[in-house]
């Protein structure tokens, strides 16, 4: 079995054993990140890994973290949140009647640092009071653990260094530790929740989509996927942020750039009919409060992808609804709804239609108008079909008109062209055959460019998110060697203090003090020792205290020593005649006792020696 299949059978294992799909992942990254927590377990292939996570169930807690590189700060990409904050913010809060609510999306959030930030620059943008009414966010990503701290909205000073002057005092507030908490303000104002851009519904009605650095991660089939749901999910006028390598590039006919260099993109106006149908809405447990609407979103979505243009008017003459393509044929706006319909334009331009409706209810049947002209601006003309059907309701009562506006401009133009066509066909057969070739000569030349086009893009971009990635993984060692520095330089000043603490005690022994290794080799020697024997420190160090000329009959203590070295004897004590270098004979009370690690390990000897 290749070693391509087994990565893949060990994904589908992850999938179905803890429901994280990695499956639309860029797969040489993707295997990058697993060999990198393989090797912390020194395995070497994903065969004997998938045996691990089989045996090991807590081993896959520290393997997702691996994959998913929570890397993020405050204001990441300084210059392109200003922007965000100047240059369009402003513009979208204008356009939202003040009665209704700003709702942002946050979608790979990570630890929260940039569901903050997008609350901040609102704050600055419409004042705490407006953003505490209006402003709802929405932070989601697929990590748990990342999540729980960006529910907890706890951060270290070091992590506000980011922040503009003044903005952490105003928004955040100091904790025990150093640390400084998101105030109470901000933090209600965001919700958080688990979701997964590749399996779950997206978030509906949104003004704001800010998506950074995430989709660099999923290949181009799953990016195109992921990108069709943050279509529906945005309003008319929403925009969406990414992330400095994600471009879009292949995604035309979803978004256009509003400012390419800063990655911020305007929603296409007419989405195709597949990508409402697939993508609508369910909301995620956070915003339950909008699931009382669900219906109606939907059955306003399934008006708005009807590729006719259709309104409707109730008995009383009002109009009540006009999808998306009757209010941009006819100039409609959602302020129209409600009001008469004989005061719009569309009742008697292309054709007065207040008749027909009378004779429907009249008659309670359908009227059909056929062939009815309309004149534009530019000097072209259109043609419709007009079906006005009634709505009835339970008791078979009409309650209303539908009024359907099929355009058969182009059917009308084919068959004028059709008629020209079979006049001059015969004389022009010959010409229009060779003009037929040529013409699909070129356009599989064009083709053939345009693919060649598409796929240096497309390399282009995987280059550049793979190096993205590279640039987030090397952060992430980077930040690792720091705590790693850290941790050392703790335990340096805590060696160096216990330096400092044995070198002040051993002068006050009024006994000699020798400490021995497991060798019997010398390693401290205070200054009553040196009297007792005439030996400085630095001459006895590391060197074998039997071999050493003392004046002391080392070779009674070898047993002694040996013993306590084993631990057979905790600690021993014996009288020795010795005599010291001025050739003065002396007794010797001689004590011994282990030398034990903090893991209760044996490491030495320590001898104590009192003239009597």
């Amino acid at each position: 079995m290749s070693n391509e299949h087994v990565f893949e059978t060990l994904l589908d294992y992850l999938k179905k054993s803890r429901g994280f799909d990695f499956t639309g992942y860029k797969r040489p990254s993707l295997m990058r990140r697993v060999r990198k927590q393989m090797m912390s377990h020194e395995i070497d292939d994903f065969n004997t890994y998938l045996d691990y996570l089989q045996v090991h169930p807590e081993e896959f807690l520290p393997l997702f973290n691996t994959i998913l590189i929570n890397t993020t700060m405050f204001r990441r990409d300084a210059l392109s949140w200003d922007y965000l904050q100047t240059d369009v913010l402003p513009e979208l809060i204008a356009r939202k009647p003040d009665n209704e609510p700003i709702r942002i999306w946050s979608a790979g959030c990570s630890s929260g640092e940039e569901a903050y930030t997008i609350a901040m620059i609102v704050v600055e943008e419409v004042g705490l009071e407006v953003f505490r009414d209006r402003v709802k966010i929405y932070a989601t990503d697929v990590d748990d653990d990342a999540l729980n701290v960006a529910r907890q909205a706890t951060y270290p000073a070091k992590a506000m260094e980011s922040l503009p002057a003044g903005w952490r005092d105003k928004y955040f507030e100091p904790v025990n530790g150093g640390a400084f908490a998101c105030c109470p303000d901000l933090r209600r104002r965001v919700i958080f929740g688990r979701h997964d851009l590749v399996q779950d519904a997206p978030i509906s009605r949104l003004d704001l989509l800010v998506c950074r650095n995430t989709l660099m991660y999923f290949n181009a089939e799953t990016q195109s996927q992921i990108l069709d749901r943050f279509h529906f999910a945005l309003n008319d006028n929403g925009m969406l942020f990414l992330g400095e390598a994600e471009m879009l590039i292949t995604h035309t006919n979803l978004f256009i750039p509003f400012n390419l260099h800063h990655r911020l993109f305007c929603r296409m106006l007419k989405p195709s009919q597949n990508v409402r149908m697939l993508t609508l809405p369910q909301p995620l447990d956070d915003s339950r409060e909008y699931r009382d609407d669900e219906y109606a979103t939907l059955r306003e979505a399934a008006t708005d992808v009807v590729p006719v243009a259709q309104i409707v008017i109730d008995r009383n003459g009002l109009l009540v609804m006009a999808n998306a393509v009757a209010r941009v044929l006819f100039n409609l706006d959602v302020l129209d709804r409600g009001r008469l319909f004989q005061d719009l334009e569309i009742s008697y331009r292309p054709i007065e239609l207040r008749s027909p409706i009378e004779q429907a209810y009249q008659k309670n049947q359908s009227i059909a108008i056929s062939n009815v002209p309309r004149h534009l601006q530019d000097g072209d003309t259109q043609y419709f079909d007009i079906q006005i059907d009634l709505i009835k309701n339970q008791n078979d009562t009409a309650i209303g008109v539908s009024i359907t506006f099929i355009d058969m401009t182009l059917y009308n133009g084919l068959r004028i062209e059709l008629q020209q066509a079979n006049q001059e066909l015969q004389a022009a057969n010959e010409e229009l055959q060779s003009s037929n070739e040529e013409l699909e000569t070129t356009n599989e030349e064009l083709q053939s460019t345009n693919e060649e086009l598409e796929t240096t893009n497309e390399e282009l971009e995987t280059t550049n998110e793979e190096l993205e990635i590279t640039n987030q993984e090397l952060q992430s060692t980077n930040q690792e060697l720091q705590s790693i520095n850290q941790e050392l330089q703790q335990c340096t000043l805590d060696l160096h203090q216990a330096n400092g603490f044995l070198s002040s005690m051993l002068p006050n022994f009024r006994a000699g003090v020798m400490v021995l290794n497991s060798q019997c080799k010398i390693l401290r020697w205070n200054p009553e020792a040196e009297n007792l024997w005439g030996l400085s420190g630095k001459r006895v160090q590391d060197k074998s205290f039997f071999e050493l000329d003392l004046g002391l009959p080392v070779n009674e203590l070898r047993d002694p020593v040996y013993q306590c070295l084993k631990g057979s004897i905790d600690q021993y004590e014996l009288v020795l005649n010795a005599t010291l270098p001025q050739g003065r004979s002396i007794q010797c009370r001689i004590q011994l006792h282990p030398l034990v690690s903090l893991d209760q390990e044996q490491e030495g000897i320590i001898l104590l020696v009192e003239k009597i």
